[in-house]
Formats: C-alpha cells, sequence, structure tokens
C-alpha cells in the first residue's frame, strides 16, 4: 500500500485572497494518480481553502478571554466547512478519472494534544481499502486536549505519518511544488543542489538553516514528520506534483527527480 501526499500548493492558489482551486493542475493529478490500481490512501494539503481561515482565526493560539473563545469558534467552524469543500472538489475529480475515492473528515475521528494526534482509529480506513475504496483525508481543524488552545491545525504532513505506521504503508510519496530537498532555497539561489537522499544526519544539518530546509514555508516540518516514518523503516519520496508524468510515474515506482528520506 501507498500513502500520496498531495501539497495544497499544487492543487489550490494558495496566495490567492480567497479559496481558488487550480483547476488545470487537479485534473491532471488526477488523471495520474487514476494509473495506480492497487491499494492507496491520498492525503491532500488545504492550500488557500484552509490557511486563509487559520491564519485570520488564529487556530491554535491560546485562547485570551470569552470573546476570543467565541472568535476561535467561527473560525473553526469556517476552516472545517472550507477544507471540506476542497476534500468534495478533489474526489469528485478522481471519480471523473475512475478512482473511487471516499472523502473522509478527520476532525470527525483525531484528536490532538499540544497539537500532535493523540486519539485517531484507524480500523475505518483500512475497511474502506479492504473494499476497494481510496480513502481521502486532509488536514484540517480538530479538538486539542490543551486547555490553553483547544483547537489545533492538523497538518497533513502529520496524518501521513500516523498512518503509515498504523496501516503499514509500503511507501509515502509526498509531492510538493518543488523537486524535492535542496543544499538552499531554489526559487532564490540557482546554484542550489538538489539532495538526493536526506538522513537523520542531513536533517540535523538542514535545521540549522531555516533558509536551507524550509524551501515552501514548511519544509522543514516536513523532513521531521518523514525522518520519524524512517525510525519506523518506512522511506519517502519527495517529487514535484507540478512537473507533468511525476505522480504516475512515482505511484507506479518507477525512478523520478527527487529526494528520498530514509
Amino acid at each position: 500500500m501507498i500513502i500520496l501526499k498531495i501539497g495544497g500548493s499544487a492543487i489550490t492558489k494558495k496566495d490567492a485572497q480567497e479559496p481558488t482551486i487550480d483547476e488545470v493542475n487537479l485534473d491532471r493529478i488526477a488523471q495520474e494518480v487514476s494509473a495506480y490500481n492497487d491499494d492507496m490512501v491520498i492525503v491532500h494539503g488545504a492550500g488557500s481553502y484552509g490557511h486563509i481561515y487559520a491564519k485570520k482565526f488564529g487556530i491554535g493560539d491560546v485562547i485570551s478571554n470569552v470573546n476570543d473563545h467565541l472568535y476561535k469558534l467561527e473560525g473553526v467552524c469556517r476552516t472545517q466547512a472550507s477544507v471540506q469543500l476542497l476534500n468534495y472538489i478533489i474526489c469528485e475529480k478522481l471519480h471523473e478519472k475512475g478512482v473511487p475515492a471516499i472523502g473522509i473528515k478527520p476532525s470527525s475521528f483525531i484528536e490532538t494534544n499540544q497539537k500532535r494526534i493523540c486519539v485517531c482509529d484507524t480500523k475505518l480506513i483500512q475497511k474502506y481499502i479492504d473494499n476497494g475504496f481510496v480513502p481521502v483525508l486532509y488536514g484540517d481543524a480538530v479538538l486539542d486536549q490543551n486547555e490553553y488552545f483547544k483547537y489545533a491545525i492538523l497538518s497533513g504532513d502529520q496524518i501521513i505519518t500516523y498512518l503509515a505506521k498504523k496501516l503499514k504503508a509500503n511507501r509515502v510519496i509526498l509531492s510538493s511544488d518543488v523537486d524535492g530537498i535542496y543544499t538552499d532555497n531554489p526559487k532564490t539561489n540557482p546554484d542550489a543542489k538538489i539532495i538526493d537522499i536526506v538522513t537523520k544526519d542531513t536533517d540535523l544539518l538542514l535545521t540549522e538553516n531555516e533558509n536551507q530546509a524550509d524551501v515552501t514555508g514548511g519544509m522543514a516540518g516536513k523532513i521531521r514528520e518523514l525522518l520519524d516514518l524512517a525510525e519506523d523503516g518506512i522511506e519517502s519520496h519527495i517529487i514535484n506534483a507540478e512537473t507533468p508524468g511525476n505522480i504516475k510515474l512515482a505511484v507506479s515506482g518507477q525512478k523520478v527527480k527527487g529526494t528520498i528520506i530514509k
């Protein structure tokens, strides 16, 4: 079984002022996903459908007073509704391409403590897989057991790490808007070189230089999650979802330019 993460920046216009789908990319990616006919779980980022509300309402920040609590309640409601809509759009597109995608809302069965998953029953997901479905989950706003902020943004990256361990995935593919991990930010430094393999030792070097690791605004976090997965013997491959054909090749087990985390 493989777990495929589709970055929010690849399927939405993340810098848009309102939730906006990237229809061309989504259509192509869904077509490429349809090339894989074995067990699969898909996790997608929220992109502009989640980040706008999460930032505006400060979800995950300490609740300062009663009015702030009411404000954050609205934020959680709006964030959940928005990302669920994105999930619906993605599943509909996958259906068009013949993929039996079934949307599963993370906030309905996952709870965090200090923004880390502490409650998550994966039995239902496994049953969907056993019945031939492709579960599609996503980054979401969830309940948190911390009494000071009560709610948290659960990233798709944390979900894939958790599911890969619990469901005993063979491979994890993380598709983003860059070719992999670089020695520096490739968007600002033309001399930046891609790193073919990242290990625990490499991560120690990367995290000393935020500009080096965090090339997409969250790459350092992705590396930490995937290195945690590597501790359990599960390799991950970071590829560029915006390069046509990459996802099709990756899910089929063929060689693709990118970075292997092991």
